[in-house]
C-alpha cells in the first residue's frame, strides 16, 4: 500500500516513479486509522521527488530506502523533543475537546487572539470551569460558529460522511502559472544543495515541509516578526537547518525586503491563512511577476474550493470537523499523533521538489497547494483496521546536542535518498538572529 501510493503521487505530480526499499517494522502509531501508511507514503513521496531532482542535477541513480519506524517516530516529533531534557508544553490551558448540549467541540487557544476570541465568545471568565459551563449550554455549532465569528478557531465534531459531502480536489494540486526558461541547477554533493527557500510558515505543516528541504541541503530562511506569536518549543523543533530572520510585512520596508528575497529565490512556502499573503501583495500572481522561476507552495487548513477554504484550523481541528476523531464513542477519539500536520508538511515538500524538477525539465512557474483536510481525506481512502497496541519507539533514530538553547534532544531526519541520508548542518537557530539575505 505505501508503494502504490507513493507511486499514485509521483504519477499526479507528472515525475518519474523511483525505487522504493521498505525496511523495518510499523507500529508505534496505533490507531484505527491507518496512520503508518500515511506516515511512510507522504515522506517516501518526498524523499523519491529528491531523489528524481538529484538525478536530474547529475547525482547518482534515483532510490529511496525507507524504515518504517523511523517514519511513524519522526510523526511524533514534537512529542519526544526534549530541551534539556524537559519536554515540550504543547497545549494551552483552554485548548481542548469540550462537551456541548448536543455533541462535542474543539477550541485552540495556543495564541493568546484566540484564546481571547473563545472567551469573548463564549462570554465567560477566562478559566477552565467557565468555558466548560458555557459549552455545554450551546450546541457544537453555536459554539463553532460564535468562536469563528470572534476571529477564533473551533470546530465541531461531525460524521464523516456529512465532510465528505464537501467539494474536494486533488491532494497535491500543482500547476504550471506561466511558461519560462528552464533552470537545471548545476552538480551537487546533496539533492538540494543551492535550493533557496523562503519559509514562511509556523507551528507544524509548513515547517515540515521546511526542515524537510533543508535535510537534504537546501538553504532554508524562515521569515518571522517579533509580534507574530509562536509556540516557543515547536520554533526549536522545526527549526534545525534553517536560518531565522525578521521582517513585519506590515510595513514596506519589510514587504520591499522581501520582495528582493522573492526575486531570487527558487522555492516559497507560506501557511498564511488563505487571501492573507495576497494582501500584503504576494499572492501567486504576483509571485510569478517577481520570479518568473518560482515555486511557490501554499498550505492551508482546508481546501482550496471548499465554503471552509479561508476558515482558521488546526490539524486537532480538523480532525473533529473531517469526522476522523468521529468514532462512535463517548467522546472525540484522536489521531495517534498530529498526523494531518506531518503528513501534509510532507506533500508541501514532495510538492516543491516535484515543482523544481518541472522547473529544470520544461521550465515555467510552479504553484501547489497541500491542506489539512485533503489530507484527512487522503487517510480516511486509506481504510481502517483494528488497531494493535502501540510498540515501543526505537531509540537509535533519536539524537541530542548541545546548543545555545540548551541540549535539544530530537528526532533524526527520515528517509535515505539514493545511499545518502539526511542531515541537518546546523541546529535551530536564535529567532531573528539572520539578516534577510541568502548565503
Amino acid at each position: 500500500m505505501v508503494k502504490q501510493s507513493v507511486l499514485s503521487l509521483h504519477e499526479a505530480a507528472g515525475i518519474p516513479p523511483v525505487p522504493l526499499e521498505i525496511r523495518g517494522k510499523s507500529g508505534l502509531l496505533s490507531s484505527a486509522f491507518r496512520v503508518d501508511t500515511l506516515a511512510a507514503a507522504s515522506i517516501g513521496a518526498a524523499s523519491g521527488a529528491a531523489a528524481v531532482y538529484w538525478e536530474l542535477r547529475g547525482g547518482p541513480r534515483a532510490r529511496v530506502e525507507l524504515d518504517l519506524g523511523h517514519a511513524e517516530l519522526a510523526f511524533l516529533s514534537e512529542r519526544l523533543f526534549k530541551i534539556a531534557g524537559n519536554e515540550l508544553e504543547l497545549w494551552a490551558d483552554l485548548s481542548g475537546d469540550y462537551r456541548t448540549r448536543d455533541g462535542w467541540v474543539r477550541l485552540h487557544c495556543n495564541f493568546p487572539a484566540h484564546r481571547a476570541a473563545a472567551v469573548r465568545a463564549l462570554g465567560g471568565a477566562p478559566d477552565r470551569d467557565a468555558v466548560t459551563a458555557a459549552c455545554l449550554e450551546r450546541t457544537s455549532l453555536e459554539v463553532e460558529e460564535s468562536v469563528l465569528a470572534e476571529g477564533g478557531a473551533a470546530a465541531a465534531l461531525r460524521p464523516r460522511d456529512e465532510w465528505a459531502a464537501f467539494p474536494h480536489g486533488p491532494l497535491v494540486g500543482l500547476e504550471r502559472l506561466s511558461d519560462g526558461p528552464v533552470v537545471r541547477s548545476g552538480a551537487a554533493a546533496r539533492p538540494l544543495e543551492g535550493v533557496r527557500v523562503l519559509d514562511l510558515t509556523r507551528v507544524i505543516a509548513g515547517p515540515v515541509a521546511t526542515r524537510m528541504l533543508a535535510a537534504y541541503g537546501a538553504d532554508v530562511l524562515r521569515i518571522g516578526a517579533a509580534h507574530v506569536p509562536e509556540v516557543p518549543g515547536l520554533v526549536l523543533d522545526m527549526g534545525f537547518g534553517k536560518r531565522s530572520c525578521h521582517l513585519d510585512l506590515r510595513t514596506e520596508h519589510g514587504r520591499a525586503c522581501l520582495r528582493e528575497l522573492v526575486a531570487t529565490a527558487d522555492v516559497l512556502v507560506q501557511g498564511y491563512r488563505p487571501g492573507a499573503l495576497a494582501a500584503l501583495g504576494f499572492g501567486p500572481e504576483r509571485l510569478r511577476e517577481l520570479n518568473p522561476s518560482l515555486v511557490s507552495v501554499d498550505v492551508s487548513a482546508y481546501e482550496p474550493g471548499s465554503p471552509w477554504y479561508e476558515r482558521r484550523g488546526f490539524d486537532s481541528l480538523v480532525q473533529l470537523a473531517t469526522g476522523l476523531a468521529y468514532a462512535g464513542e463517548d467522546r472525540p477519539v484522536p489521531l495517534p499523533a498530529q498526523a494531518l500536520d506531518h503528513a501534509t508538511g510532507y506533500l508541501a515538500a514532495f510538492a516543491a521538489i516535484a515543482g523544481l524538477v518541472h522547473r529544470a525539465t520544461t521550465g515555467g512557474s510552479w504553484h501547489a497547494r497541500s491542506s489539512l483536510a485533503g489530507t484527512a481525506r487522503w487517510l480516511d481512502s486509506l481504510g481502517r483496521r483494528e488497531p494493535a497496541a502501540a510498540t515501543p519507539p526505537p531509540d537509535d533514530r533519536i539524537a541530542a546536542v548541545d546548543t545555545p538553547h540548551g541540549v535539544l534532544t530530537f528526532v533524526l531526519p527520515p528517509g535515505r535518498v539514493s545511499g545518502q541520508a539526511p542531515r541537518w548542518d546546523s541546529p535551530p537557530p536564535l529567532d531573528g538572529s539572520s539578516p534577510p539575505v541568502w548565503l
